[in-house]
């Protein structure tokens, strides 16, 4: 009781807040709300700032906290919508969103210098929490900005604070952010890097590009529309044509008439290769939360901490969860696995019973009319899509149980997923060993930058059909129906979709500024312990441990401690801003005869200034206020007080004195 009792008198005693800083304080939890609002459910979002704008207008029309029977029922609320919109109520993201919540909540009983220092403090740690969502280049930036008004809304809690414009009160933060670069900078190159995450909590294991060991037709739509970076790929000699930019992910084997899956993967070698050429290259991986690592097809080696697969596909020892690198050999040209056993065989033929009765007779006609002319069969699947009015399209009707009859004979309309579903179930009806591969297609080659950006949009799936005497063999339905696929990517290549999109102008700039965020996750995201320990190679050190970090780190923060101090010892020993411009009134009054004498303070030496110029008098009663609160309110004077004072000594003109 004597805490709360304590902690009672204390927000009594403190000064009520001003409207201007209680404003900055709502800009403040506004900006907050906007960083997180990305991983934020709408409703909640939407919840929270009808909850601030409503707080904002309630102070703006008298003073007071809200009723206190409000707030138990806005917590149960914010408790419950927490929970309902989070799988996990410990994560990141339930943290980051309680967090939020309880900030807005503490808006509400804000009255007093006291509770405004509080909340913004919280408000920074909440702010913040941001960067555990998204690190890239232009969220850091919009945090780093967002500090602002934060540090506008301290400042505006010192006594004496002149009221002034936005950008003028946004202006000494940014003086601040601006001297806290350098010292940010010192510690991101030397503090130790830690091994673990800074989060304990486990994040969501949710797909962050879309591609899984999964499919059916019409998920990857989304997919396609994401304009964001899967991956880039620096080679080494120059890079492969268009139509050989297929970067293989998953080897879909299993099918059950509507969604096709790949097997757990097993401890059986990779298949057999005949490879006439090869390159090779660099891949840069945007966090995936998969283990699957794109490779141009077909990749021959494994990288470092992965596993090449029996179909060829590779596969990290763990999540890509961070950005990662990796290289690759790859053949372009090459003959895969040119016998199959019978176990392959029989998998690679499998149906569910039961399903698409026509899609399967269509291929019986086609066995009874080629005979064992495999290839011949696939030509003619192919000349169907190319025939037979199919339209390629991103927005496909839906189809049904019967879902390859429905595509095939019906709708007559889909994208990658749905020709490369098709043509395989029919090759598998047809008795021709197929299966679905997904992954990345095209890519835009970044003359600036020297490497291949391969974007979520260019997610593709194909298909592959074994045939005797060349094994594997690579076959892209899409390509039959719409060309362009391949050339322009998906969705440029949809008829359907806006050609705004399209414009040479607006895929330069989109692709121009990915060096930008190339340059910002090797350079920074990914600055971890190896890049640390390298950091003197130049000048003969390889490697940089533990020990010599933090010898660098205490000489560093020494170094910088002792700068601080030589720039605070040296502001302090220069002229006083505000009795420089005394000075300049006392010249304009000594001119007229009005000379300070010998110890005479500035109040007294005013106020016989003023009897000697009674048409003055009032100006010099504004001066002499002015310079006392310059001088005498505060430790030290506000640039706004000093601007008035030196405003006021310019204007004052003498026009008469009396002897």
């Amino acid at each position: 009781m004597n805490l709360l009792a304590r902690s009672a008198r204390a927000r009594a005693a403190s000064p009520a807040l001003t409207r201007d800083a209680f404003d900055l304080m709502c800009l403040s939890a506004a900006i907050v709300l906007v960083a997180h609002v990305p991983h934020l459910s709408p409703w909640l979002s939407g919840g929270l700032a009808l909850m601030l704008a409503w707080r904002w207008w309630q102070r703006r029309q008298r003073s007071g906290g809200a009723p206190a029977w409000l707030k138990l029922p806005i917590l149960a609320l914010l408790v419950l919508a927490v929970t309902a919109s989070n799988a996990n109520p410990l994560g990141q993201q339930a943290g980051a969103s309680f967090a939020i919540g309880l900030l807005v909540m503490k808006l509400l009983e804000s009255e007093t210098t006291r509770d405004a220092r509080v909340a913004m403090g919280f408000a920074c740690f909440t702010l913040m929490t941001a960067l555990l969502f998204d690190q890239g280049l232009l969220a850091t930036v919009f945090i780093a900005l967002g500090l602002l008004p934060t540090l506008a809304t301290l400042r505006a809690l010192e006594p004496a604070q002149l009221r002034t414009s936005l950008p003028r009160t946004l202006l000494p933060a940014l003086s601040l952010l601006a001297a806290a670069l350098p010292l940010a900078l010192f510690a991101f190159v030397l503090v130790p890097r830690l091994n673990g995450p800074l989060w304990g909590t486990p994040s969501s294991h949710a797909s962050v590009t879309g591609l899984s060991d999964s499919m059916s037709p019409s998920e990857f739509g989304e997919l396609l529309l994401d304009d964001s970076p899967a991956l880039r790929v620096a080679f080494d000699d120059a890079p492969p044509p268009n139509n050989q930019r297929y970067f293989r992910a998953y080897v879909l084997w299993d099918y059950d008439g509507r969604r096709w899956s790949s097997p757990d993967p097993g401890d059986e070698a990779a298949a057999p290769v005949e490879v006439a050429a090869t390159t090779s290259y660099r891949v840069s991986l945007e966090p995936s939360r998969q283990r699957a690592l794109p490779a141009l097809d077909l990749p021959i080696e494994a990288p470092a901490h992965a596993q090449l697969l029996a179909d060829h596909q590779l596969l990290a020892d763990r999540p890509v969860n961070d950005p990662l690198e990796y290289r690759v050999r790859s053949a372009l040209r090459y003959h895969l696995q040119p016998s199959l056993s019978a176990d392959a065989r029989q998998r690679a033929l499998r149906l569910p019973g039961g399903f698409n009765p026509r899609t399967q007779a269509l291929a019986t006609q086609w066995r009874q009319r080629y005979g064992s002319d495999d290839g011949a069969i696939a030509q003619a699947a192919l000349s169907l899509f190319h025939d037979g009015g199919f339209r390629y399209t991103l927005a496909p009707a839906e189809l049904g149980r019967e879902a390859m009859d429905d595509f095939l004979f019906t709708t007559h309309e889909g994208f990658c997923e749905q020709y490369a579903s098709a043509f395989t179930v029919l090759m598998r009806a047809a008795g021709i060993p197929s299966r679905v591969v997904t992954g990345y297609q095209g890519g835009y080659w970044n003359t600036l930058g020297n490497y291949l950006l391969v974007r979520q949009s260019d997610a593709h799936a194909w298909s592959e059909i074994w045939l005797a005497g060349r094994g594997w063999v690579r076959i892209d339905p899409t390509a039959a129906v719409r060309p362009e696929r391949i050339s322009l990517g998906a969705y440029a290549a949809a008829e359907d979709q806006q050609t705004w999109y399209r414009s040479d102008w607006l895929e330069s700039m989109r692709n121009h500024w990915d060096i930008v965020n190339r340059w910002w996750n090797e350079g920074v995201i990914g600055f971890d312990t190896m890049s640390q320990r390298g950091l003197l190679t130049p000048f003969g050190i390889h490697d940089l441990d533990g020990t010599a970090l933090g010898a660098l780190l205490v000489v560093g923060s020494a170094l910088f401690a002792a700068l601080g101090l030589a720039w605070a010892m040296a502001r302090r020993d220069k002229i006083d801003p505000a009795l420089a411009w005394m000075r300049v009134l006392e010249h304009k009054l000594d001119r007229h005869g009005v000379t300070r004498r010998p110890g005479e303070g500035p109040q007294h030496y005013l106020s016989r200034a003023a009897r000697a110029l009674p048409a003055r008098r009032d100006a010099l009663k504004a001066l002499s206020e002015s310079y006392l609160e310059c001088r005498y309110a505060h430790a030290e004077p506000s640039p706004e007080s000093v601007r008035a004072f030196r405003r006021l000594v310019r204007d004052f003109k003498v026009r008469g004195v009396v002897k």
